[in-house]
């Protein structure tokens, strides 16, 4: 396991694009801080992001790990360029005539998705804490470590996401028309998504749509924004008064781990039928 997952490092940092992008990746996720030094002064309206709540614990692991999510794209890139240059350079055939198994072969990018995967969430977490202390007015550790859920939902959000970059890699061989699909499918689920909303409800649609693969992943974790208070006192005042489940579900867990499943299965089955 030790050795497949260094020949895949070995691969990525010896790219440059890959160097750029994953640090810049970890370096926008620190931007997320900056959030609480953001203040609107119009007139009499003065308002304080960071006085809002939005770092207090345990909201912070919500709200941050949502955030974060909007960046997994960056690594994408990292993650599709990683298979496509393997076909580009001829190193998936090398390492074969090396010894190298196609099962090891797909195992050593799982592993670094799963590595890659677990660094943002060990990153994220580590944030969270330093933010949440310096902010929250909530620091007994029943309350800090309450919610952690929000955490593990977002890594199986990435394990998920990036396993489905690896398989249009594997797909389609480059890097361009891989992204090209991940935005096909983004598009796709939209449509349909509204198609369904409108030819029967928008609670079937939604259940129809949560057993598609990027609204499963984006179901783990909802938007966070309604669940302030300040905002739902917004919404009280102007009469809105929706009621929202903002927790974590099993059944979109369980949903997620069965794409992921799928993704690697099928990663497997185009590896093994293609003589590369």
């Amino acid at each position: 396991m030790k050795r497949l997952l260094s020949i895949e490092l070995q691969k990525i940092w010896m790219n440059r694009a890959s160097q750029i992008l994953t640090i810049s990746y970890f370096i926008l996720l620190s931007f997320i801080a900056l959030i609480a030094s953001i203040k609107f002064n119009i007139g009499a309206f003065k308002l304080h992001l960071a006085e809002m709540g939005i770092f207090n614990f345990p909201y912070i692991w919500h709200f941050n790990t949502y955030v974060a999510d909007f960046l997994n794209f960056f690594l994408a890139i990292v993650i599709v360029s990683m298979v496509a240059n393997e076909y580009s350079y001829g190193t998936l055939k090398q390492n074969l005539i090396d010894g190298m198994s196609k099962k090891e072969l797909l195992a050593s990018k799982f592993l670094t998705v799963v590595l890659f995967a677990s660094i943002t969430t060990v990153y994220i977490f580590v944030m969270s804490l330093i933010l949440g202390y310096s902010f929250s007015s909530y620091t007994e550790l029943s309350i800090v470590f309450s919610e952690l859920e929000y955490l593990g939902a977002f890594f199986i959000k990435l394990v998920g996401f990036f396993s489905l970059c690896l398989f249009l890699g594997i797909l389609v061989k480059r890097s361009a028309f891989a992204l090209g699909f991940l935005l096909l499918l983004y598009i796709v689920e939209g449509i349909l998504y509204g198609v369904f909303r409108y030819n029967i409800s928008a609670e079937t649609a939604e259940k129809i749509m949560g057993f598609f693969p990027i609204t499963a992943m984006s179901n783990l974790i909802v938007e966070p924004i309604s669940r302030l208070a300040v905002v739902r006192s917004i919404g009280n005042q102007v009469g809105v008064k929706g009621v929202k489940d903002y927790s974590v579900h099993i059944t979109d867990v369980v949903l997620v781990l069965i794409w992921i499943s799928v993704f690697m299965f099928l990663s497997y089955r185009l590896l093994k039928k293609r003589d590369l």
